[in-house]
């Protein structure tokens, strides 16, 4: 997923078809339509779930998160 505006991407069409990928690009908005959305999510009590790891369990956390058995966000918390 590009996320971004890129001057030129390339791919290997190999890739692409041996593994059933593809490459996508999306128009996220402007700053401005981020801070609406921000501001929209606070005043309407929107929040996000989270599978909450300590930093000592990164690994873990990735590993949930790239294998694909995370059900929410993986975040990892600092000082706790």
């Amino acid at each position: 997923m590009v996320i971004a505006a890129a001057e030129s991407l390339q791919v290997s069409p190999l890739l692409l078809i041996g593994g059933s990928r593809s490459v996508k690009g999306w128009y996220s908005g402007t700053s401005i339509d981020s801070q609406d959305t921000l501001a929209f999510s606070a005043q309407s009590g929107v929040r996000s779930m989270n599978e909450v790891f300590p930093l000592e369990r990164a690994n873990e956390a990735y590993e949930r998160m790239m294998s694909g058995n995370a059900r929410f966000r993986v975040v990892l918390t600092t000082g706790k």
